[in-house]
């Protein structure tokens, strides 16, 4: 029986998972998209703590125009809140999703707000 497009992103996830971890010195930024929000977290692996969050769901963000111009917006909030904690350099996890359209704009906002990846 095949799997379905949630079992499969769950088991791209758990493999890239095994791979990368997140430090205070180096967090790791995980990015989870529904189909109306997305979501940005630096997380700190080893302490288990989250060291800042952004999402397309707080007043801050611009929650205008389509919803890759929205997820570039969250990359930029989530850069501008590393930057302000002392965080310029992270480790990227897509989650399991596909690196293209939402997932690559949030990418690429966050590495313009100067997040380094």
């Amino acid at each position: 029986m095949a799997l379905s497009k949630l079992e499969k992103r769950i088991r791209i996830k758990r493999r890239v998972r095994g791979k990368i971890s997140g430090s205070a010195d180096l967090p790791r930024l995980s990015v989870y998209k529904s189909n109306k929000e997305i979501y940005a977290q630096l997380i700190n692996d080893k302490d288990g703590k989250t060291l800042a969050s952004a999402s397309s769901r707080e007043k801050g963000v611009d929650a205008n125009g389509t919803k890759s111009e929205v997820s570039a917006a969250v990359g930029k909030a989530i850069a501008a809140k590393a930057l302000a904690a002392g965080i310029e350099t992270i480790v990227f996890d897509r989650n399991g999703f596909v690196y293209h359209g939402r997932v690559k704009a949030l990418a690429d906002g966050a590495r313009e707000g100067g997040l380094k990846f």
